[in-house]
């Protein structure tokens, strides 16, 4: 499998949107917008974020847009996000775009959170080299209620 990182293009957001949208991937990632369904916000959202100094990156998988990932927030707390279509989860799309985007982002340390349950997406960030250093419990818009996360540093 080729993956491979690229800067966002227009014709991305509607791809990213529709991953986004989907409830089940929305319930996974937990720690979403308010409603994911919201075009507007959302449109919004990607309107601040491509002009902020986050690096954010498509992902393609075999040519084929499979999600995006960024590394953003203040330089003393950089933390990284990844967003993979349900369509191509268990293929390590995940790890393979995280690995290339901290390749491509050299700064450390580097923050990333994970809901307690999103086994899948703790193993990545382990795979990557981020170590457990706490727990955190916050309000989930996915869930509608308080949900544990698991905090990982990546030195």
């Amino acid at each position: 499998m080729d993956i491979v990182l690229r800067e966002v293009e227009d014709a991305d957001l509607p791809v990213f949107f529709r991953h986004m949208s989907d409830p089940e991937s929305s319930r996974m990632a937990a720690f979403t917008s308010k409603d994911p369904t919201d075009r507007a916000a959302f449109d919004a959202h990607w309107a601040r974020i491509r002009v902020s100094d986050a690096v954010i990156r498509t992902v393609l998988a075999d040519k084929v847009v499979a999600g995006h990932t960024a590394v953003y927030g203040p330089p003393h707390e950089r933390e990284v996000t990844y967003f993979i279509d349900r369509a191509h989860w268990g293929r390590g799309i995940a790890t393979l775009a995280l690995r290339a985007m901290l390749d491509l982002v050299p700064t450390r340390p580097l923050h990333a959170r994970a809901a307690a349950d999103n086994a899948g997406s703790i193993r990545v960030l382990e795979k990557c080299g981020f170590v457990v250093t706490g727990r955190d419990r916050g309000f989930a818009n996915a869930r509608g209620k308080e949900t544990d996360e698991v905090v990982l540093e990546l030195r």
